[in-house]
């Protein structure tokens, strides 16, 4: 009953998020939205999914290289979800500045952050000035807490795992909700749904592999967690529904339908994984249950992940699209 409500509130929260936006449309007599939301910053919260290190210009996807010199990463070439969310109103940040002078945009986003380090990152901004009306600030973090936990399964039982990243989910709502309480609007994507990501191993038909299920479960609590005190007025907050896209991409592919080519194995080379990996560093399908018949290269742009649990390119420009799409018809 508790996933059947939450399936509910989530289809609620974007039928209600579009209900607002047209009665905001229909204001005016013009037949148009009269206030129209537009970015002055992104500021950017969660783990390494969301980070441009400063020192290289890396990312943990697979990184564009410099045509002059291929050993340097070019940081504005394959662009992370949240730097298409910038660029679509003008924005860039500061670890991949593109010429612009101070940008005032922020990554406090970190490497291998979990759950309990989402209040230390909002602190940094609140060191840096806080927050406005006209920022909008994107939270994507719990990944890496599902797979700290499931490293513990099945010495510590599903049933405790399960309560444990409920509450983790519930711990970035009531960030969340502080966030926007604060004045800025936010985007907030649900973790992927781990059972379909190359760290679930083995989904071929016929396997016995419990993992998949027990990831998938453990996605859902989180999600589920997050979206049962996420406050919800249509004004403040926009979801991101990043799970159900990896569902259906997932889905469309063992149909042999839709936009990627492999959604079970990660593009990247295994001595050259992310941050470290770049165009120049895929694999092959070689290691796919079953066997081809003809092995692949790996792409950038057609294969859904760059390792056993980051997005490739292509899965960053989903997410990209995906968020740019909310904060476009979200009524902020």
């Amino acid at each position: 009953m508790k996933l059947k409500a939450n399936r509910i509130r989530r289809a609620a929260m974007g039928a209600g998020l579009l209900l607002a936006a047209g009665l905001l449309a229909s204001c005016g007599g013009g037949g148009t939205q009269t206030n129209t939301f537009v970015a002055h910053r992104v500021i950017v919260f969660g783990d390494e999914s969301s980070v441009i290190n400063q020192a290289d210009g890396s990312k943990f996807s697979m990184n564009a290289v410099l045509a002059s010199d291929s050993t340097q990463f070019d940081c504005s070439g394959n662009p992370i979800w949240v730097q298409l969310l910038a660029a679509h109103y003008g924005l860039v940040f500061p670890q991949c500045p593109g010429g612009a002078p101070a940008p005032t945009s922020r990554i406090w986003a970190t490497n291998n952050a979990v759950v309990a380090d989402l209040p230390a990152q909002i602190t940094q901004q609140f060191n840096d000035g806080g927050f406005a009306a006209d920022d909008l600030v994107t939270v994507l973090v719990g990944t890496n807490d599902i797979v700290a936990q499931f490293n513990t399964y099945p010495a510590v039982s599903e049933a405790q795992l399960t309560t444990i990243v409920t509450q983790a989910g519930q711990m970035v709502a009531a960030q969340v909700n502080f966030i926007a309480e604060q004045g800025a609007k936010v985007l907030v994507s649900t973790v992927p749904d781990l059972g379909r990501a190359p760290f679930a191993g083995d989904r071929s038909v016929g396997s016995t592999n419990p993992n998949p299920a027990v990831l998938t479960r453990l996605s859902t609590a989180f999600n589920d967690g997050l979206l049962a005190k996420l406050n919800n007025d249509g004004r403040k907050i926009g979801l991101v529904q990043l799970d159900s896209y990896i569902q259906s991409v997932d889905t469309a592919r063992a149909n042999h339908t839709g936009s990627f080519t492999n959604t079970t194995l990660g593009a990247c080379l295994a001595t050259a994984l992310p941050p470290a990996c770049s165009a120049l560093t895929l694999g092959d399908d070689s290691a796919a249950v079953p066997p081809p018949a003809v092995v692949s290269p790996a792409s950038a742009l057609t294969w859904l992940w760059a390792d056993s649990i980051h997005l490739s390119v292509g899965g960053q420009t989903a997410l990209g699209s995906l968020a740019i799409t909310r904060a476009r018809n979200n009524p902020f």
